[in-house]
């Protein structure tokens, strides 16, 4: 039986263990130390991904992801009383997690917004007093 990952990719792999063990390994995305080692073999896959290595594509995560979103399309096809094949199910989900994603970026823009606006301070313009005096005999 052929291997499913190639020799490179389970070197990748390694690699990643030996540097979460001496905590010098960094996740991708927020640069905090990876702990878990789950993780820290995700990483090595990545990369080998990435450099063209035979690795398995992350079917597994696509299809849990796809599982729960079908049932809330179904869950909501069934209330308005519609029949809904896969396909506008899986189109409909995707919709929505588009949508979401959108209002996450609004309100955090809506945010930083705010922040800004609250944090500023407008300077005053002075106005020069000796042009705008009024002299005035006084009245006796």
């Amino acid at each position: 039986m052929a291997r499913k990952y190639s020799k490179k990719a389970s070197a990748k792999v390694a690699r990643a263990m030996k540097k979460r063990k001496t905590g010098t390994l960094k996740s991708g995305g927020s640069g905090k130390t990876v702990k878990s080692r789950k993780q820290a073999i995700a990483i090595g896959l990545s990369e080998a991904r990435a450099e063209g290595k035979k690795v398995p594509s992350k079917k597994t995560a696509k299809k849990a992801a796809g599982k729960a979103t079908t049932k809330t399309s179904k869950t909501a096809a069934k209330k308005t009383g519609k029949k809904i094949g896969k396909k506008t199910v899986k189109k409909t989900a995707k919709k929505a997690a588009a949508k979401k994603t959108a209002k996450k970026t609004a309100k955090k823009t809506a945010k930083k917004s705010a922040k800004t606006a609250g944090g500023r301070k407008t300077a005053k313009r002075k106005t020069s007093k000796t042009g705008a005096k009024k002299t005035g005999a006084k009245k006796s």
